[in-house]
């Protein structure tokens, strides 16, 4: 089956266009380095025919207001698209909390209207919200960090491996159209605090961690569980312990 990934070659697309050439398919990893630019539009036609399927794990270059303006017209060029090449099969990643998280953000204003697009649109369609990923928790650290102490709010959420996200991901894109919003997450749930804690102290990072009520989740006012996902998520088997060996070894 020939699948399309916009945005194959980032951190989880190009995991997920391994796994699915691993499991035998004609995965084509899309991309403006690859001369496919869904803003645009450009290429999106010759990268599109003859697909049965279409993932985008593409992100905003933005975090901020412009994201908005991005996800309506990269959505609606790829939906549009993806008519004209008769596609049978819509997936894309989202975030787990996007609708409580978009009041606060233009970011998550975006995907929200993302989501609505694609749910209105002409292509049967999932949309796969998944947590915080592993490896992205320095990243939240250096956010949260004010005066060499990292600041977090009191809250909860359940992280994962990229590589369990491209899977989670290929699972959806090989099964039939959900017609609405799966979720993934990881096997356990930390506080924000004991996460980042356990990841810095593994790279030896000696940074203070502590719960500040006042303090936000990039800019965000989260409350307690957020960011966790719901009884009905499929939750992947890597922890972060795991994951810290792994990386460890790795480097």
């Amino acid at each position: 089956m020939r699948i399309v990934v916009i945005g194959g070659t980032g951190m989880v697309g190009s995991k997920l266009v391994a796994t699915l050439d691993q499991r035998g398919h004609d995965a084509v990893a899309a991309a403006p380095s690859t001369g496919v630019n869904t803003f645009t539009g450009d290429g999106l036609a010759d990268a599109l025919a003859g697909a049965e399927v279409v993932v985008d794990v593409s992100n905003s270059p933005t975090l901020d207001d412009a994201a908005i303006d991005f996800f309506r017209t990269a959505t609606t060029n790829l939906l549009n698209a993806e008519k004209a090449a008769g596609v049978r099969h819509h997936v894309a990643l989202s975030v787990v909390g996007t609708d409580q998280l978009a009041p606060q953000s233009g970011y998550f204003q975006g995907k929200l209207l993302q989501e609505k697009l694609i749910s209105e649109g002409p292509i049967p369609f999932t949309i796969l919200h998944a947590t915080q990923f592993f490896e992205f928790i320095d990243t939240l650290a250096d956010s949260a960090t004010v005066d060499g102490t990292v600041r977090v709010p009191p809250a909860y959420f359940q992280p994962m491996a990229g590589a369990d996200v491209a899977e989670g991901v290929a699972l959806s894109a090989l099964a039939e159209p959900a017609s609405g919003i799966v979720e993934i997450g990881g096997p356990e749930a930390f506080l924000l605090t004991d996460a980042i804690r356990i990841a810095l102290t593994a790279r030896g990072d000696a940074r203070e961690v502590i719960a500040d009520p006042d303090s936000r989740y990039w800019g965000i006012e989260l409350s307690e569980r957020t960011l966790v996902p719901s009884a009905d998520a499929t939750l992947f088997g890597t922890r972060l312990q795991e994951w810290l060996h792994q990386a460890a070894a790795r480097a």
